[in-house]
């Protein structure tokens, strides 16, 4: 049987949830919460992007304080997180869009993305022209939030990320993980299988492999003196601490000085 190399986040849409089971969503939006409440002081109009299946903008919309939209550039991700929110009976509005090609009428008082979804970002130029559109799209005043992983994180997180195996309903996945300091790249490949009715027989096989480019704190404070954004901070973790080379997870927090 062949196997079919397809887009990240394309096959892997329907294991996502199972994949990131141990996630705590809730925490993540409360501290995105936290972070707009601390710099904003009047938010209304919120957007996600690189959204997943929805999981932080729906725990966002149970708190009834913003008008959010979410946006993710896989199609079949979006589409799994519609039927989230129409379970919930959420107000969350779901579109397709590329942060490498941002595009928006509409402007908004914060932008945030998390889950080191900017890490999918693999140059620096890639990442001025996301912080361009995001500029583009902000409200005078208005936050940028996107959290990054380092490379203390990959070398923390390789040894239980690769060899991982997993499934939900008709599809089973197998992942390896592999971080190479030298080239500043951490892999992760996921051969997936779709199941016939009797859960045993492979009717289809995909391979996806996802390709993140690991920035230290130092590369991603060189690009952002670039910019005309204001840094108004960088969080460790999930807390109000200021991170350092040795964090690995860190959170910016950037205000929009663009006059509209």
């Amino acid at each position: 049987m062949k196997t079919e190399q397809t887009e990240i986040y394309s096959a892997l849409a329907h294991l996502y949830d199972i994949l990131m089971q141990d996630v705590d969503y809730e925490m993540w939006a409360d501290f995105i919460d936290e972070v707009i409440q601390t710099h904003h002081p009047d938010p209304i109009d919120v957007m996600e992007m690189a959204c997943g299946t929805g999981a932080v903008a729906l725990c966002l919309s149970e708190l009834d304080v913003y008008e959010l939209t979410a946006t993710d550039k896989s199609g079949a991700m979006i589409e799994k997180a519609r039927q989230k929110a129409a379970e919930r009976e959420a107000d969350v509005q779901f579109h397709t869009m590329d942060f490498k090609d941002i595009n928006s009428d509409k402007k908004y008082d914060v932008v945030f993305s998390v889950f080191d979804s900017i890490n999918y970002l693999h140059n620096e130029a890639d990442i001025l022209k996301m912080l361009r559109g995001c500029q583009n799209i902000l409200k005078p005043g208005g936050l940028l939030i996107f959290d990054f992983s380092t490379p203390q994180n990959s070398l923390e997180a390789v040894d239980y990320l690769n060899n991982e195996e997993g499934g939900f309903g008709s599809f089973r996945y197998f992942r390896e993980s592999r971080y190479e300091p030298g080239e500043q790249f951490h892999y992760n490949e996921f051969d997936i299988e779709e199941l016939a009715e009797d859960g045993k027989t492979v009717i289809r096989s995909f391979n996806e492999v996802h390709k993140q480019r690991i920035y230290s704190l130092q590369e991603m404070l060189s690009i952002l003196e670039q910019t005309s954004y204001h840094q108004v901070a960088k969080y460790e973790g999930f807390d109000l601490v200021d991170a350092d080379e040795n964090s690995s997870r860190i959170t910016m927090v950037l205000r929009c000085q663009k006059q509209q």
